[in-house]
Parts: structure tokens; sequence; C-alpha cells
């Protein structure tokens, strides 16, 4: 069973960079009146306490989004995901990409959540309670393969896996390319973390080869979190990538006052 448990660095800066791309997505997707499916493969447990031993032990969220937030305007959908959250759970929670989506989402959308971590799932249960959300104890991938392509057609899949095990970035490419032969349409949005050994490059060379449409690849970077810590950036890349999402993005890296950012197809 995978060990790992994002408590530790939920709220950091690849959250914020991934949360912040994610909520605008979904605002603009729900701006248009017609129905969606909102699909995660590694959904996590969906709602964090920054005030959670974990969390203050890394120190990751006070220099993410307790550096962060206050450089995103009131109206920008990620602000508004927050507060909706924070009303609901007090002033410490912090949502996941679950809770980002339970908070942009209407009534009409549905919302399919896939995390094998027995803890993770209970805890993802918890948060998700008066939620209409299809809760799946399984496989991310087998998951969307087997809803894709959904009901309402028109949606967003995200995939945000912990890659702890060496294929993971290998495989990314033709998981993407299966789920995108079943769905032509669907948006799919891959976040990967960008560490000092570069270890991404293949994955990137591989999806850039596929030639997916729309395709947009988008990426911080930023210090470590602390001394020894190998992640030093935070990507997307984005299939059928929505009409002005390069545009939110490169917005949203201006407010990362110390990174390096750009796009790419």
């Amino acid at each position: 069973m995978l060990s790992y448990q994002h408590i530790y660095h939920a709220g950091n800066l690849a959250d914020v960079h991934k949360h912040a791309l994610l909520a605008w997505m979904l605002d603009y997707m729900t701006s248009k009146d017609k129905p969606l499916s909102f699909l995660e493969t590694h959904a996590g447990r969906g709602l964090y306490r920054l005030d959670a031993a974990e969390a203050l032990k890394t120190g990751e969220a006070a220099a993410g989004i307790g550096a962060m937030e206050r450089r995103f305007a009131p109206d920008h959908p990620y602000r508004r995901a927050l507060d909706a959250v924070r009303r609901a759970e007090g002033p410490d929670a912090y949502p996941g990409s679950p809770r980002v989506a339970a908070a942009l989402l209407r009534e009409r959308d549905s919302l399919h959540l896939a995390e094998l971590h027995p803890q993770e799932h209970a805890a993802l249960e918890r948060a998700m309670r008066g939620f209409a959300a299809k809760l799946h104890a399984a496989d991310g991938f087998e998951t969307a393969m087997s809803i894709c392509p959904p009901t309402p057609r028109r949606g967003l899949l995200l995939i945000d896996p912990s890659y702890e095990l060496p294929g993971d970035y290998k495989a990314m490419p033709k998981r993407i390319a299966a789920l995108h032969r079943k769905w032509n349409v669907g948006v799919i949005v891959l976040w990967y973390p960008i560490l000092t050994d570069a270890r991404h490059d293949e994955m990137l060379t591989a999806l850039k080869a596929s030639d997916f449409p729309g395709s947009i690849r988008h990426e911080v970077r930023f210090p470590p979190a602390r001394e020894g810590h190998r992640m030093v950036g935070s990507g997307i890349f984005v299939v059928n990538a929505p009409f002005g999402f390069g545009e939110a993005a490169a917005h949203v890296a201006t407010l990362f006052p110390e990174a390096d950012f750009g796009n790419g197809a």
C-alpha cells in the first residue's frame, strides 16, 4: 500500500498553483449553461487542517497559502473556494481538489472521486458528507477508464498522483492517451512535481510527441521548502485546455514573486 499522505504538504506552493488553476478552469466551465462532470483519480482526503501537527511539522502551508492568499483578488475562483470552505469548516481548513470542485460546481454537475488508500478514503467520505459526490475506493485510472466518457459528457478529469512509484512518470502519457481515446472532448489535467533531478522531462517529451489537441503546459518554479527538499516547482499539463487558460495561468504565475515561470505547448 502506498504511504504518501498529503496532510504534510497541504497548502504548499504546489497546491496553490494546482488549485488556483483548477478553480479557474471549473469557474470558466460552469459559466456556461451546460452541465459537466468532474473526475479525480487520486482524490486524497479532500479536506485538510493546517493546524494539524503534520502540517505544522513541515511549515509548507505557511510558506504556501499562508504567504500567497492575499495575492489573489477576492473574486478569484480560488479565493472564493477557500472562503466557502472556511465558512463551513473553520479558518484553519484547507480544501483539497475535491472540496475546491465542490465549492464551484452546481447541483446539475456530476462529481466522481477515486481514492485507493483506506485511511485517506475514509477521511474523504467524511469531507464529502452533504455533497452529491460518487466516491470510489478503487484504483483511480481503472475508475476513470470505466466511467469515461462520463455523463454529462462535457467535463474535466484531474490526475494528481503522488509519483511514489518509479514507473509513474513513464506511464502517464499512455494513460492519458487511453483516456483521451475514450473521451476526446474531455479536459484532462495532469499535475506533476518539478524535482531537482528533472525526472519529469522524459514524461513531458512523450506528452508533447503525442500531439494532444489544445494542449498547454504551465510551470512555476520556487525555492525548496527546506534544505534538502527536492521539489522546486509545480507543473500542469492540460489536454483540451479551456479558452483563455494560458492567460489565466500566466496571471497566476505573476503572483509567485520569487518564482520563474513559463508556458509551453
